[in-house]
């Protein structure tokens, strides 16, 4: 992040971005070695099989047959239009329920660094910057 840009956890960036993502196994490990069923449930895991199967089904020896990861489904594989772990609260404020351990596409994204200059001009913290 540059100095002068700072986030105002305005969470426009979750709003638009934080669904229909794509995973990576490195995620996975500590959700499944920490039993994160709250994140795992929300997880649509392609195998080599191409069977697909919920992520709470998911073992660490599962892993090396991983082919696909779809963030965010419900429970039964649906793909939802929003992040299940969005929460605005009451200072209007918007917060991750599970910043502690968000997935790696989430972590590294900042708008201001994406060039993705329809959605970085609706960006609080992009507001007079071009990305």
């Amino acid at each position: 992040m540059r100095p002068e840009q700072e986030c105002r956890q305005c969470g426009r960036c979750c709003e638009k971005w934080g669904w229909g993502q794509k995973g990576v196994i490195e995620d996975l490990i500590p959700w499944i070695r920490d039993n994160r069923h709250d994140i795992l449930q929300h997880l649509t895991i392609t195998l080599a099989n191409r069977k697909r199967c919920n992520g709470t089904a998911l073992s660490l020896a599962d892993l090396p047959r991983v082919t696909r990861i779809d963030y965010w489904t419900d429970p039964d594989g649906r793909a939802l239009s929003f992040c299940p772990f969005y929460f605005q609260a009451d200072d209007g404020k918007v917060y991750c329920k599970i910043h502690d351990a968000k997935p790696a596409v989430c972590i590294g994204f900042t708008p201001w660094n994406e060039g993705i200059r329809d959605y970085a001009l609706n960006c609080p913290a992009c507001h007079d910057t071009n990305p």
